[in-house]
């Protein structure tokens, strides 16, 4: 706890591009975090606990341990707690572009460098700054997050927000957050979410090739396919209207062009789905406003993926933590 304290006041001290407000709203977050952690073999014991929890946290263990025996991922403390946060988000993310681009604005801290979101632990909060950045006329997306890592300064809590995940997807999320643990360059958050974003790749396949039936490798592969298609057809709008940005065209005209590009992203959308025998998963991302902030976070995750995986054999594999600049670098973010 003095270290968690001392992180942020020296968080606080140094220049930045945010306010004390919202350092004390981020260490206000972390504090609750904290408050609410328990040892989830502990909670296994509590009779109180509900057997599902139970066996979702037990499935969390294992989880855990092949983290580090079998990805050499950190082995410490984080993912061995459960905080119940009473929400269905640990924190919002606030994404920002301007008008005609789809370079997301970015905001510096202490530790994490300069980053393309800001996180709050309020969504009332996220989205009041999200306003003020809409009054300037930003294009403005606020995410809810899940999951987040402080990067092994602390011991990261599994959250409610995830345990219930389906299998493979929480062996995902938990080798993706440890993964930020191991390589982290401060100021460079595509390189940092796609790096972890083909670890937890890697690591699920590795996890279903030990623990999982046919059955489970089946849909995990068909939720991979899909993923993709969606990434697939995102990036393409995105790369349409990155070229439309370019140009000089008289932003009246760009303004209805940019329009007309979001309107066929949908309706494509809408052929690719029809395709997938129900599956509804991206309706969500689909719903809100279409705009230039909603593309950022599939593209910073998934925009450099597929150049990791051909050294991540000779790095998932070792317990070599030379390949690790920037780990234990802070972000509240």
């Amino acid at each position: 706890m003095t270290k968690l304290i001392c992180a942020v006041l020296l968080a606080i001290m140094l220049p930045g591009c945010a306010s004390l407000g919202y350092y004390y709203q981020a260490f206000e977050g972390q504090m609750q975090i904290w408050h609410r952690s328990r040892p989830i073999e502990q909670v296994i014991a509590d009779e109180h606990t509900p057997e599902a929890v139970k066996e979702r946290l037990a499935l969390v263990l294992r989880i855990r341990e092949f983290a580090s025996a079998e990805l050499a991922l950190p082995d410490n403390g984080s993912y061995r707690n459960y905080a119940d946060l009473q929400r269905p988000f640990a924190l919002w993310n606030v994404f920002a572009t301007t008008e005609f681009s789809v370079t997301p604005k970015e905001w510096c801290f202490p530790f994490a460098g300069c980053v393309g979101y800001r996180g709050y632990f309020s969504q009332t909060a996220a989205e009041q700054f999200a306003n003020n950045l809409k009054r300037d006329g930003l294009d403005v997306f606020v995410s809810g997050v899940p999951a987040y890592s402080t990067l092994g300064w602390f011991d990261d809590p599994v959250l409610n927000t995830v345990v219930g995940y389906p299998e493979a997807e929480l062996a995902r999320l938990i080798f993706h957050e440890l993964a930020h643990q191991v390589v982290y360059v401060p100021g460079d958050t595509m390189f940092n979410e796609s790096f972890a974003a083909a670890v937890e790749q890697d690591g699920v396949e590795r996890w279903l090739a030990r623990t999982g039936g046919k059955a489970e490798q089946a849909a995990f592969d068909l939720q991979q396919q899909r993923r993709a298609a969606f990434i697939k057809l995102v990036l393409k709008y995105r790369d349409e209207l990155e070229a439309l940005y370019g140009t000089k065209t008289p932003d009246t005209e760009k303004r209805q062009k940019k329009a007309d590009i979001f309107a066929a992203m949908n309706d494509e959308y809408l052929t690719l789905k029809s395709s997938w025998e129900g599956y509804a998963g991206y309706d969500r991302f689909f719903a809100g406003p279409l705009n230039n902030a909603r593309l950022v976070p599939v593209a910073t995750y998934s925009e450099l993926v597929p150049g990791f995986p051909r050294f991540l054999p000779s790095t998932a594999g070792s317990t070599n933590r030379s390949f690790s600049p920037g780990r234990r670098q802070a972000t509240f973010r």
